[in-house]
């Protein structure tokens, strides 16, 4: 039996949650959820959006499923999803995307993005400066990139690669322009790629090449790694490749704990009417069952969904058909 914290977030988040819930239990996996609130839910509630009982929770279990948070808008409140991985030091964010519309404009798509999670532009260093009689003239972000943090992210990448039977690792940097920062990124990947040479084939790309190749032949990319701030930005990107963040899970990892998401928002225009697409949030799921060792559930999850989805079974109006969340869950849990 696996205990695993359940944070079913906002606007639709308790919809889809409550549809992945069904659906892993189905499955057999052994699993004792520990339901906590995160969010505008939990702000409402207990006047704070990430409460102490939650957080106590992630550290007692080592493992979440989270649905789509929303952060409250004001002074005070940076993002929940930032403060998470911070607070438990997830330094690897895992968004593998993989093809199963089956109408869909690029098929076979199988593609992994291993982004740093803690450092880059998104560390929050950043503040206004005073010139003349103007307090915010102008304004500063600093780019953090360590040395520590680039061998760590990069050897989970080349690790990743090998554990899970992949080719190629391809660092995606910007260090003909940013020398000290990407150039740093890019010195320790070649130096580190050595190691990997007689195991995992190694090449770098500029970041606004990479991305121009993922749309023009993204089938010579296997496992990408890249800094925070342009993870986050090709993340979405390959998503894209297989239908949209609708199918697109999301796993942030460190030493000591994991959570597993959908990468999509709350989507609160669609709350309450029962037509939100738990796909994402369950491929997470299915992505927490493998990191808990459950490799069998976690597969028979993926291939429901797969046939479920190619079948046009109850698709939810996103994916083009007319069923409901209810009934989505019910003819994947149907096919288990």
């Amino acid at each position: 039996m696996h205990n695993v914290t359940l944070i079913p977030g906002d606007g639709i988040g308790p919809s889809i949650t409550e549809a992945v819930v069904r659906v892993i239990e189905a499955s057999g996996a052994s699993i004792q959820w520990d339901r906590k609130l995160g969010g505008m839910a939990a702000l409402h509630e207990v006047n704070t959006p990430l409460p102490d009982n939650t957080l106590d929770s992630i550290r007692r279990t080592r493992i979440a499923l989270k649905g789509p948070l929303t952060t409250p808008v004001g002074a005070g409140f940076r993002s929940i999803n930032v403060a998470l991985r911070k607070e438990f030091d997830l330094y690897a964010n895992v968004r593998p995307v993989r093809t199963i519309l089956p109408d869909y404009r690029y098929q076979d798509i199988d593609l992994v993005l291993v982004r740093e999670n803690t450092e880059g532009l998104y560390s929050g260093i950043e503040h206004y400066v005073g010139i003349g009689g103007d307090p915010r003239a102008a304004a500063e972000s600093v780019m953090i990139v360590t040395r520590f943090g680039v061998e760590r992210i990069l050897r989970y990448a080349f690790e990743y690669a090998i554990a899970h039977d992949r080719k190629k690792v391809t660092l995606a940097h910007k260090a003909n322009i940013l020398k000290f920062t990407q150039g740093l990124f890019l010195d320790v990947g070649r130096e580190m790629a050595k190691e990997y040479s007689d195991r995992i084939e190694f090449e770098d790309r500029i970041i606004d090449a990479t991305a121009m190749l993922l749309v023009m032949d993204p089938y010579r990319f296997d496992v990408i790694v890249t800094e925070n701030m342009f993870g986050d930005i090709l993340s979405d990107q390959i998503a894209g490749l297989v239908g949209g963040l609708g199918l697109a899970p999301g796993g942030n990892i460190g030493r000591d704990a994991a959570i597993f998401e959908a990468v999509h928002g709350s989507a609160p225009d669609i709350e309450g009417r029962n037509i939100a697409n738990p796909s994402a949030l369950l491929l997470a799921g299915a992505m927490m069952l493998d990191h808990l060792g459950d490799y069998e559930q976690a597969e028979r999850i993926r291939s429901a969904l797969e046939s479920t989805i190619r079948e046009k079974d109850s698709l939810t109006p996103d994916l083009g058909g007319q069923g409901t969340t209810d009934t989505f869950t019910d003819a994947l849990i149907r096919r288990l």
